[in-house]
């Protein structure tokens, strides 16, 4: 610094009999004008070459230490206010969707927000390059981390990037199920990670990118903050497809913009088409549903549009707007094929609007695209509480030493009682696929169907075995057999094809007693089993409507559990009484049923005899010996004899 810029303050300071808080003076003057920090040396050394005592260049020292200290609290103020700015700025680029980059950071602090994780990151696939690269991330500092670059399958990204499944490790350089590489590995051990999540940002069938929660430490995410960055991940898809589509509008507009006489011509049409974008976005951004985006395009179009299914949709036009990519007329109405992929969702359909113009028609199609993106989230997070009711299934399937408390909670959870009656039911189809790709696809579609149902019955399902297995709860006054049959239509409805159900007996306290649960499961499969064998394809049946021919079918015979439901009341009977009822019952049938001949081979009184088969239909049922109940008693006596 010159040294007349500091003298005559100094002089002021040092002058004969100035107090020696003078000393700070010069420090202030370089505080309010925001002096570098290599100023402050200059009145020190200003002092000690104009050869000041020493007590004045310590004061000097002293008073120079604090300012410096005051210098750097303005600045961390500073730095701190401007942090808090662009943290409004933030929310407010995300609030608007003006910005992708800012949506796309947006996305990461809050992902990293919701796993509480050391950093977070995103990466977008190139498919010019064919791999995928760093495109936004949070609580990093390494910089070859940053421009880091996946080849598909390569790196736990790279590999969700190509499997389009969420991954995830504990320890990243001692996992060996993803192909390791020196530039991957180097930018992750520059970043310092162990534990990284990486689940897909999915489009319909297409992964557009990757979002991951990592932490600096060995960590093992649970089931539940998978499936939730799942969830999270459909929906930030979502938002980064709906950030591109309003960037295309607006370059759109912008180049009307240019043309000054179209712009005069189109403002007013221009400004709503401007509106449906922006009304749209926000109906995105707050969760809004397919008929909120129909009566947001309604109110700007100054019409009727309606969401219609597919198969509600006029199907020529529909197909001609799919194939061409625009909202085609039908007599009075347009229609606007919604679509991901190569799977029609629905439509919108404007009514008695026959004359539309190109911005207008646009608009209408936009708001397509619009309401395909949140029926894919739909889909996706209908999908996760689908795998979710199909774990807690195989857990009651195959775990047989949970705890009934924590079943009960995860039961809970989906809405789920497992202290109540249920019916395990085995669904399958029965038409052969063509090939191995269109049985998949069918399998898919039954297993969807299952969890829908499963879903609006407080129930679960999984697949399993080629099929679908179901844990349905039993309605008062319902019955297996019941519930079974309505099953089978449900389904067969729901895929176009028919579907076989078996069930099982009602069973109860599955919480407590999970093993019944795949006890019941096999007498559903075995019922199934029958049903196909007797040419029943299509239907529903209970394992108690087969009695001893489902015994005679099955492959895995039960033989004791046909004893149970056959003659299993009069065999508790004779344990709890010491009573002679399966004896009498034998000699009643091997003596043709004579009351007369049964006394004389039992050494009895016939009355006795007459008191025992009276018991005996008040514990079997008035019917049991109509001839179907007598041969199935008898076949079951004699199983009960070899048995024992």
């Amino acid at each position: 610094m010159p040294r007349d810029h500091v003298q005559p303050a100094e002089r002021s300071a040092t002058g004969a009999g100035a107090p020696p808080s003078s000393a700070e003076t010069p420090f202030l003057e370089l505080l309010a004008r925001g002096a570098s920090a290599d100023a402050y040396e200059q009145p020190v050394l200003l002092a000690r070459a104009e050869g000041r005592p020493a007590e004045r260049i310590r004061a000097l020292e002293q008073a120079k230490l604090l300012a410096l200290r005051v210098r750097s609290e303005l600045e961390g103020r500073r730095r701190r206010e401007a942090e808090l700015s662009a943290l409004f700025e933030t929310a407010h680029d995300l609030a608007g969707l003006r910005d992708l980059d800012a949506v796309l950071q947006a996305i990461v602090q809050r992902a990293r927000s919701l796993l509480g994780t050391d950093v977070a990151y995103l990466s977008l696939n190139d498919p010019v390059r064919g791999d995928t690269y760093m495109r936004v991330t949070e609580g990093s500092v390494a910089a070859r981390f940053q421009q880091l670059r996946l080849g598909m399958g390569e790196g736990l990204g790279g590999l969700v990037a190509q499997t389009a499944r969420p991954y995830v490790t504990d320890d990243y350089f001692k996992d060996d199920r993803f192909q390791h590489t020196l530039a991957i590995d180097a930018g992750v051990r520059d970043e310092g990670l162990v534990a990284i999540l990486g689940v897909p940002l999915m489009l319909g069938h297409h992964v557009i990118g990757v979002l991951f929660a990592a932490d600096r430490r060995a960590r093992v995410f649970e089931r539940e903050q998978i499936a939730l960055l799942g969830s999270f991940a459909a929906l930030a898809a979502a938002a980064i497809d709906t950030a591109n589509l309003l960037t295309e509008t607006r370059s759109a507009l912008a180049d009307l913009e240019r043309a000054n006489e179209i712009i005069r011509d189109r403002s007013g049409v221009i400004e709503r088409a401007s509106d449906v974008h922006d009304r749209l976005a926000e109906l995105v951004l707050r969760g809004g549903g397919v008929h909120d985006v129909a009566a947001a395009v309604s109110e700007v179009l100054d019409g009727t549009v309606e969401f219609a299914e597919a198969a509600a949709a006029p199907a020529k036009a529909l197909e001609a707007s799919r194939a061409e990519g625009h909202a085609v007329r039908h007599d009075h109405d347009w229609i606007a094929a919604v679509a991901a992929g190569g799977e029609l969702l629905g439509a919108l359909v404007l009514r008695g609007h026959p004359g539309l113009d190109p911005v207008d028609q646009r608009t209408l199609e936009r708001a397509a695209m619009v309401t395909s993106l949140l029926l894919l989230a739909r889909r996706s997070a209908a999908e996760a509480e689908q795998r979710v009711r199909g774990e807690l299934l195989d857990d009651l399937l195959d775990a047989r030493d949970r705890d009934p408390r924590l079943l009960r909670e995860r039961a809970s959870r989906l809405d789920a009682d497992l202290d109540a009656t249920h019916v395990v039911l085995a669904a399958r189809l029965d038409a052969a696929a063509a090939d191995a790709d269109q049985e998949a696809a069918a399998r898919r579609r039954l297993w969807s169907a299952a969890s829908h149902l499963a879903a609006t019955r407080h129930g679960l399902a999984a697949a399993r075995d080629g099929g679908t297995v179901l844990l349905l709860p039993l309605d008062p006054g319902d019955t297996a057999t019941a519930l079974a049959r309505r099953t089978a239509r449900h389904l067969g409805t729901a895929v176009h094809e028919a579907v076989t159900v078996g069930a099982s007996a009602p069973i109860d306290d599955l919480a407590a007693h999970p093993d019944t649960v795949a006890a019941a499961y096999e007498e559903g499969r075995r019922c199934l089993d029958t049903l196909r064998l007797l040419g029943r394809s299509g239907d529903g049946a209970a394992a108690e409507d087969f009695g001893f021919v489902g015994l005679l079918l099955a492959g895995d015979r039960d033989i004791a559990g046909f004893v149970r439901r056959t003659i299993g009341p009069v065999v508790a009977y004779d344990e709890r009484r010491g009573t002679d009822l399966v004896r009498t019952l034998d000699a009643y049938f091997a003596c043709g049923m004579s009351p007369a001949r049964t006394k004389d081979d039992l050494h009895v009184h016939v009355n006795t005899v007459a008191q025992r088969l009276e018991r005996v239909g008040r514990l079997l049922g008035d019917d049991w010996q109509s001839p179907a109940r007598a041969l199935e008693i008898q076949m079951a006596l004699r199983l009960h004899r070899l048995a024992g």
